[in-house]
């Protein structure tokens, strides 16, 4: 049974749906996804009405809620429109990094401009734990007596294309024998020797602007820098339970998209002089999506609940990803099979549901990465 919530809560999720309702259009956000731009104004729009930082406290900005508040904001925007949703609440991401590590001169100057959406932030994948990521940016801490100089290229980097502030995870150079040691960085989008260019159109969540960002001598600080330095992979890694939470919400506000549109499909169309939806095979389709949104919607929202105040769990939140990204993938498949031709035209919002349910299940990280993690959690130190 799905965990009950609360008047607000329910307000709250109301208020987000008619949001959506009344900003997010079909056709334009076809023509945003086609040409992977942003939704820039619906940005600025759920700014202003408070949707972005949701869960973070009232006195850095946020709306002082829990983070089962922001579940079901990203799950209700993502099931009105899985593109829309997916690039407005992975775009506050990099709330995330500046609530948990920034300085307080940083979280003042820089917090409130996200959260109202009147800034559009960037934020860069991370490197392997390894150092062996590909298009790694290099930060060059041993000059004496001068700044850092930041040098090299990364792609993969979330709205890098237009972005006014960008958030970097760079390796150091500052110990060779530790090559993963990296830094976390937050640059000005405009500044000299910085770079942007489109990346590789991606198969879903066109709308994040997806970018390869390149430094050529760019001149960083101190200031510049976000937590430690060489601490910034365990800083991120701290914040995986987030991001995985975050992701099965979008991966289950689309999987219910997809599941109401073929619903809405097979309840008005006819084959052989019946309804598709009399049909004891569509029917019991039906009925297994259905449950699998109903287990998902369960187990998030309850992973949710549990980690407020705390942080959120790893093996919870890993549990709810897989799951919840699994569920998005297969529901959406097999709401195309429901749609037949008509799901393989992007008259029909399905094939879109189905593109970005896989992009969320791959953003998520390897499957065998996550059940590992699970594994590992539940089954702890071994006696030797």
């Amino acid at each position: 049974m799905t965990c009950q919530l609360s008047k607000s809560q329910k307000a709250i999720q109301k208020t987000a749906m008619e949001f959506a309702r009344g900003e997010f259009d079909k056709d334009a956000a076809c023509e945003f996804d086609r040409k992977a731009e942003f939704p820039e104004e619906i940005w600025k729009k759920a700014g202003e009405l408070g949707f972005i930082g949701i869960h973070l406290p009232e006195k850095l900005g946020g709306g002082g809620m829990g983070r089962i508040e922001n579940v079901l904001v990203a799950e209700t925007l993502a099931a009105k429109d899985s593109t829309t949703g997916g690039a407005l609440m992975l775009a506050g991401m990099a709330a995330e990094w500046l609530a948990r590590f920034g300085s307080q001169a940083q979280q003042e100057a820089l917090l409130p401009e996200i959260l109202e959406g009147r800034t559009r932030p960037g934020l860069a994948l991370a490197p392997k734990a390894d150092g062996t990521s590909n298009d790694p940016l290099f930060l060059h801490t041993t000059e004496p007596d001068a700044d850092w100089r930041l040098d090299g290229e990364q792609s993969g980097v979330v709205n890098g294309t237009r972005a006014d502030v960008l958030f970097l995870l760079c390796r150091n150079n500052t110990d060779a024998q530790e090559p993963a040691a990296c830094s976390m960085l937050v640059l000005d989008g405009g500044q000299p020797g910085v770079l942007s260019e489109n990346d590789a159109p991606l198969l879903g969540l066109r709308m994040t602007g997806m970018g390869r960002i390149r430094c050529d001598g760019v001149r960083v600080t101190p200031a510049n820098l976000i937590g430690k330095q060489a601490r910034g992979l365990e800083q991120a890694a701290s914040l995986l339970p987030e991001l995985l939470l975050l992701l099965a919400a979008l991966a289950l506000g689309t999987a219910q998209g997809a599941f109401e549109r073929s619903l809405a499909h097979v309840k008005e169309r006819e084959q052989f002089g019946r309804k598709i939806a009399e049909f004891q095979v569509t029917r019991q389709k039906l009925a297994e999506m259905a449950l699998c949104i109903e287990q998902v919607r369960s187990l998030t929202y309850q992973v949710a609940i549990q980690s407020d105040p705390k942080k959120v769990e790893p093996k919870m939140a890993a549990m709810a990803n897989l799951a919840a990204t699994r569920t998005a993938v297969n529901v959406s498949y097999e709401s195309i099979q429901l749609l037949g031709g008509y799901g393989f035209t992007t008259e029909y919002d399905v094939e879109r549901c189905y593109r970005d349910a896989k992009t969320l299940q791959i953003l998520s990280g390897h499957k065998n990465d996550l059940t590992e993690s699970i594994a590992a959690a539940v089954i702890g130190k071994l006696k030797r």
